[in-house]
């Protein structure tokens, strides 16, 4: 291959990364999705609306390991970590190695714990941060797209985890999440937020 074959060949190469650089966060966030459209659900982060509303029943006094699937680009982690206690920590778990990696470069705060892995293996990755419960889980994955039985898996585990009065908190466009938290949730209040793109459904599963 000529030198000029190679130059016409990286030239989509360069102009798809200076894009991504020119949109930011927003072009991590779209080349994420575009990779694993399955497992991110949406093209665009969640609103400060939804984020306000999904985190104002936390009680943050009381949150000492705060969990997050699928965090994408840090839209959640950030709000987090300004209202999490100094001595709390913050586990985001993705599968996805290219939000891992923007993570890691763009949040560095002690307390933020980025993990490549599944939300199905929860226990283990906690566990592996010196921790025996979460306090908290919150969740934007696409429940009604998953593989099959990867959905009842992550719901169950998180169950598991959880702390007595601690809570599963998720945002989705459709109520398909919530099948799979009631089979282990008794207790399950509802909101619809319609200032995102699109408006979701918001669901704070609490452990007996």
């Amino acid at each position: 291959m000529t030198t000029t074959e190679l130059a016409r060949e990286a030239l989509p190469q360069r102009v798809a990364r200076r894009i991504k650089q020119m949109m930011g966060p927003w072009g991590v966030f779209l080349e994420g999705f575009l990779k694993e459209p399955v497992m991110v659900g949406s093209i665009i982060p969640s609103s400060r609306f939804t984020i306000n509303r999904m985190l104002a029943p936390v009680n943050w006094n009381e949150c000492k390991l705060f969990v997050e699937y699928g965090p994408g680009v840090g839209t959640f982690c950030r709000p987090v970590l300004e209202r999490l206690p100094r001595d709390g920590q913050l586990i985001v778990i993705d599968t996805n190695p290219l939000f891992i990696d923007y993570l890691k470069a763009t949040i560095t705060d002690s307390r933020f714990v980025p993990v490549l892995g599944s939300a199905a293996d929860v226990e283990d990755i906690i566990r592996a941060h010196g921790h025996d419960h979460a306090d908290y889980v919150l969740s934007g994955l696409p429940f009604s797209t998953l593989p099959d039985g990867v959905g009842a898996a992550i719901a169950a585990a998180t169950h598991k985890v959880l702390r007595p009065d601690g809570a599963f908190l998720v945002y989705q466009f459709t109520a398909a999440a919530r099948d799979f938290m009631a089979r282990h949730f008794t207790h399950i209040d509802a909101a619809y937020e319609p200032l995102n793109v699109l408006p979701c459904r918001l669901y704070w599963g609490w452990k007996d």
